[in-house]
C-alpha cells in the first residue's frame, strides 16, 4: 500500500471507519512490530490532530516509552502509576475527561487536558498501552474507545 493516507472529514465514527482500513493495510504483513505501533501513531496523529499519541511498552516492572507522535514525553511509568499506569494495573480502557481530576496523573505535557489510553493484550498480559492526550477537555468518548480498541487488537 500506498503511505498516503485519506484524510476525511466528518464524524468522529465516519472519520475512524474511513481510516480502520487504511491502518490495517499499513500494517497487514509487516511483522515489525516498531513499523507498525509508529504507522498507528503518525496515522491518528494525522487524523485527529490530537497532542499526542503513542505507545509505552511494558518492559520488566514499567512501561517504557515506545513510538509517538508529538511533543517529548515521559519515558518511564510505574505499574499503577497515571493514567498509563492505572489501565495497565486495571487491563481495562480508561477515559479520562479532564486528566486534572485524576488521581496522580502524570504531567508530561502541561497542555494535555483529556486523555484516553488502551490496554494492549495478549494471552491474558498486559504488553503496553495506547495512549492519546488531547488539549481539549472531554475529547474522547465510547466512540474513541470503540475504535481504537478495535486497532489494538490488530497489534
Amino acid at each position: 500500500m500506498a503511505e498516503d493516507l485519506n484524510i476525511i472529514q466528518g464524524s468522529k465514527t465516519e472519520q475512524y471507519e474511513a481510516l480502520l482500513p487504511q491502518i490495517k493495510a499499513l500494517i497487514e504483513g509487516e511483522p515489525d512490530q516498531t513499523a507498525n505501533l509508529a504507522n498507528i501513531a503518525a496515522a491518528l496523529k494525522e487524523q485527529f490532530k490530537w497532542l499526542w499519541i503513542g505507545f509505552y511498552l511494558v518492559k520488566e516492572d514499567q512501561l517504557v516509552l515506545g513510538p509517538f507522535q508529538g511533543p517529548v514525553a515521559c519515558t518511564r511509568i510505574r505499574y499503577g502509576k497515571g493514567v498509563c499506569g492505572a489501565a495497565w494495573e486495571k487491563a481495562e480502557t480508561l477515559v479520562v475527561p479532564d486528566v486534572e481530576k485524576f488521581p496522580g496523573h502524570i504531567a508530561c505535557s502541561s497542555l494535555s487536558r483529556s486523555e484516553i489510553v488502551v490496554p494492549i493484550v495478549r494471552d491474558g498480559q498486559v504488553i503496553g498501552v495506547l495512549d492519546a492526550d488531547s488539549e481539549a477537555l472531554a475529547a474522547y468518548d465510547e466512540v474513541d474507545k470503540r475504535f481504537l480498541e478495535t486497532i489494538v487488537s490488530w497489534i
